[in-house]
């Protein structure tokens, strides 16, 4: 039944929000010289890379130091990236991956292999359902980014403190998840960010 949804919702919405994407690529394309979507290796579920589908952000050749962003002063993101970025419509193109089933509408964010190979076996278990665009360590933690900005070693910080936080309620997702709290889920994060 959740894979179902995820083929409807995925498809429909593809097709409806055709015209935003349009737009927002040209954009993209009109801000900065670079592809539209970003296309970076993420950790899915039984332990297997993907690439995930972002609209693109930040400037060309950002990815190659630290993999943590930090809020309104981090000179690596564009002018459109800003905008995109806070009203999540960089996360929009994934649910091509929730599509083809690489992901789920809602499931653990998927994560870098980089920041994975921090976890521990228990940790692990994270991976054995379906990484999603959406989820409660994503509402939580809506503001990473600025709470990054704020720490004297962002790094750090994120695989200390926020990546330990965020394993848990990934967990805590796996082992309670149903359609109607996935339903729940998903309301939770649209008026997260339209009332933001």
């Amino acid at each position: 039944m959740k894979r179902l949804f995820d083929i409807l919702v995925s498809g429909i919405g593809l097709l409806c929000l055709s015209p935003l994407l349009l737009i927002v690529a040209i954009w993209i394309k009109l801000d900065s010289p670079g592809p539209i979507f970003y296309r970076q290796v993420r950790v899915g579920r039984y332990n297997k890379d993907f690439r995930i589908f972002k609209f693109r952000s930040m400037r060309i050749g950002s990815d190659k130091g630290s993999l943590v962003t930090i809020g309104g002063r981090d000179p690596r993101i564009t002018r459109s990236g800003y905008f995109i970025r806070k009203f999540k419509i960089d996360e929009l193109p994934q649910l091509i991956n929730v599509l083809v089933g690489d992901m789920s509408l809602v499931g653990p964010r998927p994560e870098v292999r980089h920041y994975v190979n921090y976890w521990t076996p228990e940790q692990m278990h994270v991976l054995d359902v379906r990484p999603g665009i959406t989820d409660p360590a994503s509402i939580k933690y809506r503001n990473e980014n600025e709470l990054l900005a704020q720490a004297e070693d962002p790094e750090k910080y994120y695989i200390e403190v926020i990546m330990q936080e965020k394993i848990k309620l990934y967990l805590e997702y796996a082992e309670k998840s149903s359609f109607w709290y996935d339903i729940k889920l998903i309301f939770q994060t649209f008026w997260v960010i339209i009332t933001e």
